[in-house]
């Protein structure tokens, strides 16, 4: 079959098909516990609910503007005005099908084939994804002491004259890395010297931890007119638990707003006005879950490191936020998909393979979860790597008996 060069390029994510196989595995009905959610657990909050139940009474649900309804867009620019310290006009936002499209949207807006645009790693599985569909390229770049952290320089080393865009994800998804403010003000500075596009994927933005608060990448801006090139994504997927509801937002210049609701309107037409009313009912409503959640995930987190801290062998950083830990199980298994694989075969624990983030040998494991699942999950797997445990494990009724060295 000919199939377009893009398409073929694009790989099936090892994700999705440890997913697959875990959800058949579960409807089986086997005991298994799931580390790699990245969603979190909780509802939806009720001024969303009601908002959405609204518009559905009322029963007249039509086209939306393709940058999206005049409330979600008010909504946006209050949000943005409180967390961002800047208040955009209605032309500088618009509302999409997640902050997945947001990006994707921004990316095309923006790049040619054969640009780049640099992300630290580990990143975002589908960074380098949505630049191939483009045409573009994704450079990853890693911190030169291999670490999560990086510095500017690390940045500058992979900049070329093809250079067109850097992505930044603070706190980052898998590492839950924070990066700091001196950081990011000089990638800012960095970039309205170069004239490159500067992407926030902010989208666990307020999902912090021990006392850290988030703060403004407008804040580090010399640029606030309508040349600045800082594109800022965000949505109510990971804060609100709306993930099925898919709304996201993008705030950034005029031109960059207008192209993107160009390619809206050619594409999706535009999201649903149900769902953006419950992405403003969320973000106008009381924020106290957003609040409970932070904690709850603090707690977990806390769980969770100190459990892999005292697993001989892994070697695990303290996450700033976010719900994940990536943690390096190299010292047993050097193949991240291949140690999933097993984990998820042998004892019924649902991790990710750090290979889908640029960084092999590594897990990602979520604390989104509950206390006992984190637990219980950990300690499954710590008896099927560590040649140390006992022979045998029960998991319910049933007796494993460890057949591998």
């Amino acid at each position: 079959m000919a199939l377009s060069l893009i398409g073929r390029s694009l790989k099936q994510s090892a994700t999705l098909r440890l997913n697959e196989t875990a959800a058949i595995l579960k409807a089986k009905g086997e005991p298994l516990i799931h580390l790699g959610g990245g969603e979190p657990k909780g509802k939806a909050p009720l001024d969303a609910i009601t908002r959405a139940a609204a518009m559905l009474n009322n029963a007249e649900i039509r086209y939306s503007p393709p940058d999206g309804t005049v409330e979600a867009k008010q909504a946006v620019i209050r949000y943005t005005e409180e967390f961002y310290h800047v208040r955009p006009e209605p032309e500088q936002v618009i509302i999409s099908v997640g902050a997945k499209q947001a990006l994707f949207f921004a990316m095309q807006a923006i790049l040619n084939p054969q640009d780049e645009i640099l992300y630290p790693a580990p990143y975002w599985v589908s960074y380098g994804e949505m630049a191939k569909m483009i045409g573009a390229v994704g450079i990853p770049v890693y911190a030169e002491d291999g670490g999560f952290y990086p510095r500017l320089k690390d940045i500058e080393l992979r900049v070329s004259s093809y250079t067109k865009a850097i992505i930044i994800n603070s706190p980052n998804n898998p590492s839950g890395a924070y990066y700091p403010e001196s950081f990011i003000s000089e990638i800012v500075n960095f970039c309205e010297k170069k004239g490159i596009y500067l992407i926030m994927d902010d989208i666990y933005h307020r999902l912090l931890f021990d006392g850290k608060k988030p703060f403004s990448v407008f804040d580090f801006a010399k640029k606030h007119d309508n040349n600045s090139k800082i594109i800022v994504i965000n949505g109510v997927s990971k804060l609100y638990a709306m993930t099925g509801l898919r709304v996201g937002w993008a705030v950034a210049n005029k031109q960059i707003i207008e192209v993107m609701t160009n390619i809206q309107a050619h594409t999706n037409s535009a999201p649903s006005p149900i769902v953006q009313a419950a992405a403003a009912g969320a973000l106008n409503g009381i924020q106290s879950g957003v609040d409970s959640l932070r904690l709850t995930l603090e707690n977990n987190r806390n769980v969770m490191y100190s459990r892999l801290k005292a697993f001989e062998g892994v070697r695990v950083t303290k996450p700033d936020g976010t719900f994940y830990i990536f943690a390096d199980f190299s010292a047993y298994e050097k193949d991240s998909i291949k140690l999933a694989t097993f984990l998820l075969d042998k004892v019924r624990v649902t991790v990710v393979p750090g290979v889908e983030f640029g960084m092999e040998g590594y897990l990602r494991l979520s604390y989104n979860t509950t206390i006992k699942d984190i637990t219980e999950g950990i300690e499954r797997i710590k008896w099927a790597l560590d040649p140390n445990s006992p022979n045998e494990l029960y998991i319910g009724e049933r007796k494993l008996v460890r057949d591998w060295v």
